[in-house]
């Protein structure tokens, strides 16, 4: 491509690719596809790009181009690389000038020049680096910027590179400009501090950019730039010098105004302090231990004392907490509980560790948790009011909980308690014997307080195992705090109801469960919907718990579910109702069939919920995982719902359909279930197997599911089934056998034996096709050749097969092969005697009255179990393999008697002394043990 003539074209072309009319769009996107490939093409988007006196849209789509175009061809081996020397044309384009207006194209740049250098720097582009460091010394602001915005995402990008000979390359980078980076990032933070103390604000903006982009270089370079970074002095220096520029800006925060741009990114700078620390610790934990000290009284004193008033905010907290957490966490620091193993380094830091935290230090920090941070905030407290369900999935990890200050210092609350748990144990317990009794109703903070002290006391349930006797405290306190009714006092009502659900797994008398069955559904009808959504979460613990006994629950049973389904309509948000779903999911789940009376109003409100959930899937999967329970719960009966049913089964597993990607899993398990408890086959039922081949084509994880599903299709109904879908499931198992796992052929054998076992006639048929994929390298050559492969082979690897079933089968279908003139069949008779034998042992008992042998495996009438209340009860598909094993030769033929038929009929076949000679080929121990076993016949 001539690059001036072309030039004006690809100009064209790009601007038609910018309309908004997609008849002029469309066709420029395929020309610019084609051109991709073009030898010139990049050197024309480069020179349309930097020049800046063209539209800026049309300028941005060009290095988007470029950028995409070095993701596919700019390596060598790539298919139609760019050539080498355009390549070196476009590397030096690129770093001419750093003087790009827009902001938005100059990052793309940065980012583009990035790309190249992880793949050509510093080989093939060793000028790269010195023309950035130069670039980042010239006064002119936009040239200094845009270099510094370059080296930025240079740096970031090469030290994301993992392989040892990359690695290798980034120390080496990092030891010859860590100094200079270090003296860059000192001059611009001095500079931006000057300024700030002038008052000059829109210079300070410029300088904190600067101050900004400058210690994000320095950040990649200490962490991932050092094999030893304790070691080096620059190093150790700058993240010493980390804690005196963090106090600078944090007190330069006090005199920016909060609506003043600048503050925005100095509150971003001194969280990339903090991250610095982080990320350092994360990855030299012994080479911070020089700075854990200085960490932890910087980190506690403007988190847990005066310090921080007035200057803190939420994110820097966050972070002063993780650096606490990480440290308190460390695994590098714990020593081995035998002091020998441990290496100097860990006791090193350990004995700072436990030098810092003193029993006054750690007081503090639990109480001020406890007491300042896990209060409820005025902001919550107005929500709870104004938008109850929004503040419930806030509470129970919203999307923006996890990057919030109350789960930081809940998590910060448990680490150090586990940690400290002999030292924090007590001061917990003073702060809830002095809340003994229940709290006046008007005295708000006081509740608060209790709400705060009982937070505390669930999650860290586990450490304080042996220091509560939560059964006493349930009945004597938390009962009656719970029958408070007053609309002030529901902070404590639903806090309790929380802090019993934390401790019903650890520590609760089953006796007391009714009780607290009784406590929830009197919640379940309280006036305020957050006691109720977190009364209904209690719920669900405690009958998911390993104590649950259904008999203590059934009396509850229909008041549960009533109260569950009505709170289940009132709630609105998508996330509440699956929630709530959950728990009504679970609560079938333990009941079984027992909720079968209860279940009429949720079977009529789901198809308009799942109507409504259309463009929801997320509360669609939690449908499927009820209707899987409820399907279960009503078993046979379940059929009633196929008119809803089967249509949502039809959806969630079509892979033609968008919401497959979200339903798919729970759609597979939703029609196992279906056909396990169906009682017969449907035209509906039937129809749905069409979405079967596309799925078996997909060889995803889903593919047992999807072989459990074929087999319950076959023990259903085979005739009806079969008829219709035979040819299209050998064609897909031909498919599969080409590249699928050892696991999968077992899973397709499987099907071939279960149609073979359930439709002796039409399986042989059918399965024809499979033969030479299935027996590959035993069925070639004659006839006499392959039988006797097929026997040896068989005989051979007897050993393993290991299950008695399997074993006994193995001699049957040996034997059948008998009596026989086949000169193959004789050979092997030794063999298939030794096996029979074998089999014989694995599979008789002796009768201790009679001293006669039978066969423990013969099965002559089928018997309902009887199921006690914990128990599942047997499934429709249970009962038909039930009856089908009734019919399998393993549980229906006497493998003594077997044995004994077949040698009397080769015995007659070829005489006495034939059968004689044959028998001779039989070691005497076998014969002799085989003699004792046909005792009586």
């Amino acid at each position: 491509m001539d690059l001036n003539s072309a030039s004006t074209i690809v100009l064209q072309v790009l601007t038609q690719a910018t309309s908004q009319d997609t008849a002029v769009l469309k066709p420029a996107e395929e020309q610019l596809k084609q051109w991709e490939t073009q030898p010139g093409f990049y050197s024309v988007l480069l020179s349309i790009f930097t020049n800046h006196s063209l539209d800026v849209n049309v300028r941005w789509l060009a290095v988007l181009y470029f950028k995409n175009g070095i993701d596919r061809y700019w390596r060598r081996v790539a298919p139609h690389a760019i050539s080498e020397e355009e390549k070196a044309t476009l590397r030096a384009g690129l770093i001419t000038n750093f003087n790009e207006p827009v902001n938005q194209i100059a990052t793309q740049i940065s980012v583009l020049i990035a790309k190249v250098a992880r793949v050509d720097c510093p080989r093939q582009w060793p000028e790269l680096i010195p023309t950035l460091v130069e670039s980042v010394k010239v006064q002119d602001d936009l040239r200094q910027h845009r270099a510094l915005l370059t080296f930025y995402h240079v740096t970031k990008t090469l030290a994301s590179k993992r392989l040892a000979a990359d690695r290798k390359l980034f120390y080496d980078l990092t030891s010859g400009i860590y100094s200079f980076a270090c003296s860059l990032w000192n001059h611009h933070t001095d500079t931006f501090l000057q300024q700030v103390c002038a008052g000059d604000e829109a210079a300070a903006t410029n300088s904190l950019e600067r101050t900004l982009l400058s210690l994000k270089v320095l950040r990649k370079l200490t962490v991932h730039g050092f094999v030893e970074p304790h070691w080096n002095a620059e190093v150790m220096g700058f993240l010493h010098a980390v804690f005196e520029r963090l106090k600078q800006f944090l007190e330069c925060s006090r005199s920016i105004r909060a609506e003043n741009m600048c503050r925005d990114r100095l509150e971003k700078t001194i969280i990339l302090f903090t991250k610095v620390l982080l990320d350092f610790l994360d990855q030299h934990p012994f080479s911070f231990t020089p700075l854990i000290q200085r960490s932890l009284e910087f980190a506690v004193s403007y988190v847990f004392t005066e310090a921080g008033e007035g200057i803190v905010f939420e994110r820097f907290i966050v972070q002063c907490m993780n650096l606490i957490k990480m440290i308190v966490k460390n695994y590098a620091y714990k020593p081995s509980k035998n002091i020998e193993d441990s290496s100097p380094e860990t006791l090193e830091a350990h004995k700072i560790k436990t030098a810092f935290f003193t029993y006054p230090t750690l007081m503090e920090i639990c109480r001020r948790l406890v007491t300042h941070y896990f209060l409820l905030t005025k902001e919550e407290l107005m929500m709870w009011e104004e938008d109850p369900e929004g503040f419930t999935v806030e509470e129970t990890g919203g999307d923006s909980w996890k990057y919030s200050l109350r789960p930081c210092t809940e998590v910060l609350f448990i680490d150090i308690f586990h940690e400290y748990n002999q030292t924090l144990t007590p001061v917990l317990l003073e702060m809830v014997h002095s809340l003994q009794g229940s709290t006046n109703v008007e005295d708000t903070s006081a509740v608060l307080i209790k709400d705060a002290v009982y937070n505390a006391v669930g999650l860290a349930a586990y450490e304080l195992f042996d220091s509560v006797d939560f059964d006493q405290w349930f009945k004597n306190q938390l009962l009656a705090e719970l029958q408070v009714s007053h609309n002030r006092y529901k902070p404590i009502r639903r806090r309790v109801i929380w802090l019993i659900g934390q401790w019903v797994s650890v520590k609760f008398k089953s006796d007391l469960r009714p009780v607290l069955y009784e406590a929830i559904r009197n919640l379940l009808q309280d006036q305020d919907l957050v006691v109720r959504i977190e009364a209904a979460t209690t719920l669900k613990l405690t009958v998911d718990d390993f104590e649950f006994r259904t008999d203590q629950f059934l009396p509850y049973l229909e008041s549960m579910f009533t109260l569950l389904f009505q709170l289940l309509q009132e709630v609105t948000q998508c996330d509440t109702k699956m929630h709530v779903l959950h728990v009504l999911s679970c609560v079938i789940e333990r009941v079984n069939m027992q909720i079968r009376p209860y279940v009429g109003c949720l079977v009529q409100y789901l198809p308009l919920l799942w109507k409504q959930s259309e463009e929801h899937n997320m509360l669609r999967c939690a449908i499927l995982t009820t209707l899987i329970h409820l399907v279960q719960g009503l078993g046979a009966d379940s059929k009633n719902l196929y008119p809803f049913l089967l249509p949502v089964i039809q959806l969630s597993t079509d892979v033609s359909q968008p919401p497959h990607v979200y339903l798919l899993e729970d759609g597979l398990e939703l029609w196992l279930v279906t056909l396990e408890n169906s009682p017969c086959l449907t035209p509906e039922l039937l129809r749905i197997f069409q979405n079967m081949s596309a799925l078996l084509e997909l060889s995803s994880e889903n593919l047992k599911n999807c072989f459990k599903i074929i087999n319950a299709y076959v023990f259903l109904s085979s005739s009806e089934f079969l008829q219709m879908y035979a040819a299209d499931l050998c064609r897909s198992f031909c498919e599969l056998l080409k590249d699928i796992t050892t696991e999968g052929q077992v899973q397709v054998l499987k099907v071939v034996e279960n149609v073979l076992k359930v439709n002796p006639v039409i399986g042989p048929q059918m399965f024809q096709p499979l033969l030479p994929s299935v027996f590959r390298g035993i069925i070639e050559g004659e006839l006499d050749q392959i039988l006797g492969n097929m026997i040896e082979m068989w005989v051979d690897r007897m050993d393993n097969i290991t299950q008695p079933e399997r074993r006994k089968l193995s001699a049957l279908a040996l034997l059948s092969l008998l009596p026989s003139l086949n000169s193959v069949i004789q050979d092997k008779f030794c063999g298939i005697i030794n096996i029979s034998v074998e089999a014989l042992h694995d599979v008789m008992t002796e009768d201790p009255e009679t001293g006669t042998y039978k066969d423990c495996m013969l099965m002559s009438h089928f018997e309902e179990p009887k199921v006690t209340e914990d128990e599942e009860p047997p499934t429709e598909q249970d009962k038909r393999k039930k009856m089908l094993a009734l019919k399998d030769p393993v549980h229906a033929v006497s493998l003594q008697q077997f044995i004994y038929e077949k040698l009397k009929a080769m015995q007659e076949l070829l005489g006495e002394q034939g059968f004689q000679a044959l028998m001779e080929t039989v070691d005497t121990e076998i014969v002799a043990q085989l003699q004792e076993f046909l005792q009586g016949f």
